[in-house]
């Protein structure tokens, strides 16, 4: 990076920290720095999950995972038009049939891949025993035709008879040997990883290629919680990140035959299960998550793992929150932003350009009640995030209030290239292999 384009990094950062410091109120339930384009109210209190978001601007649509949680709500996923962001639209929504007979929470987590020029979005499913298709992980939705709503046609339905219960989380990945991998949690002490090609082109039977095992002594029918995997282009790897029994860990995924643990993340004071576990570009910093009330976000230096110095990284260098009597969720890195799904707290950016003392730089609450009374309080509101790279729209999902739309001033597209990073993140090239990578990426 440039001294010129230092300057500039400062002057934004130092912009968007000024407009954040004050906390929200009902008359004002965002920072200056940030705006509203669009909110579209989508059903019952806890019905709305996960949200993903394409990335090439010519397909301007955003998926989400619709669920029931102790109330009113249909079990499936919904499809925005997000042509106008201004003006967002729900222009298709799929149900799996017999909603009734269907126990349990229904669609959870949701991603899109393409594949051989045709698009595709992953919807994760998770139904009970006592009801029809506890062994249902996913379906998978052809959206090539999109915005003609007509043309959505289901492919392909995931099963796994062996661990039934569903799929909690998912992530797709565009591998360094050229295959669009599905993971996924299962009922065991893995992850499961599917070959989407396979998947799409009718042989789901044999399109389960790998699984990633966590290292811990505790696990038995509890394995991953969630996970991101991404390209680590210091050692040419792909490297899966995940969060489960015992802590956190990080493996070699490039011979999907044979995962090689990197480093571990254990004896964590606090933590016993991890949750959402995502690194930075370089893959040196990870932001974890780990789900009880006043639990922060925890940063972690990996380098001391990586390098050999320890056997295991137990303790963070940093930590966030937005509200220390809640919790935080769900997050996207944009190195330097974490962009966050606060719970009660709603829309929340932070700042790693210190990651021992990571800043709050923006936010907007989303949620509005009423509280929880099925869980716990903290169980409610922004529940997804996701960043569209090209020009940096946000969108939210909130389990009660719906989806919203929103820009930060400042921010209107992200390269990692741009603040000396490699340009990775969990958006996928789905026309390029990892180590082909150009500035083009989105």
């Amino acid at each position: 990076m440039s001294f010129r384009q230092l300057v500039g990094v400062m002057v934004v950062l130092l912009s968007l920290a000024g407009t954040a410091t004050a906390q929200w109120t009902a008359e004002k339930p965002g920072s200056d720095n940030i705006t509203v384009l669009s909110h579209i109210p989508l059903g019952p209190r806890l019905s709305v999950s996960d949200t993903d978001l394409e990335q090439e601007m010519d397909r301007p649509y955003a998926y989400v995972g619709r669920m029931v949680y102790g109330f009113e709500g249909d079990k499936g996923i919904d499809i925005i038009d997000l042509s106008d962001p201004e003006n967002a639209k729900r222009i298709y929504s799929w149900r799996i049939e017999n909603q009734d007979l269907h126990l349990g929470t229904g669609g959870m987590d949701v991603k899109h891949f393409k594949w051989k020029d045709r698009y595709y979005v992953v919807q994760s499913l998770q139904f009970r025993q006592g009801g029809p298709d506890p062994d249902l992980g996913a379906v998978v939705l052809d959206v090539t035709g999109l915005p003609d709503p007509s043309t959505v046609k289901e492919v392909a339905r995931i099963r796994e008879p062996d661990h039934p219960g569903g799929f909690h989380n998912i992530f797709i990945y565009k591998h360094s040997n050229g295959a669009v991998l599905l993971f996924t949690t299962v009922s065991g002490p893995f992850a499961h990883v599917y070959d989407l090609g396979r998947v799409v082109e009718g042989d789901v039977e044999n399109s389960l290629v790998a699984k990633v095992p966590v290292p811990s002594e505790e696990s038995e029918r509890r394995g991953y919680h969630d996970f991101y995997v991404g390209y680590h282009e210091d050692s040419a790897e792909d490297r899966f990140y995940g969060g489960g029994t015992g802590g956190y860990y990080v493996y070699n995924v490039t011979d999907l035959e044979q995962p090689e643990l990197v480093v571990p993340l254990t004896g964590i004071a606090g933590v016993r299960f991890g949750h959402t576990f995502t690194p930075t570009p370089d893959g040196r910093y990870v932001v974890a998550e780990t789900e009880y009330q006043y639990a922060p976000l925890r940063i972690f230096d990996l380098k001391p793992g990586l390098d050999g110095e320890v056997e295991t990284i137990s303790k963070p260098i940093g930590a966030w929150t937005a509200d220390w009597r809640n919790l935080v969720h769900n997050h996207e890195i944009r190195w330097p932003y974490v962009f966050v799904s606060g719970y009660l707290d709603g829309l929340q950016v932070f700042s790693l350009m210190d990651p021992a003392n990571p800043e709050t730089v923006a936010y907007y609450d989303t949620y509005t009640g009423p509280p929880n009374k099925i869980r716990y309080a903290m169980f409610n509101g922004a529940f997804g995030v996701d960043v569209r790279n090209a020009d940096g729209l946000i969108v939210v999902s909130d389990m009660t209030t719906g989806f919203w739309v929103f820009r930060m001033e400042g921010f209107s597209g992200w390269n990692g290239e741009d603040w000396g990073m490699p340009n990775i993140s969990s958006a996928q090239d789905w026309d390029r292999v990892p180590g082909e990578m150009t500035e083009s990426n989105p």
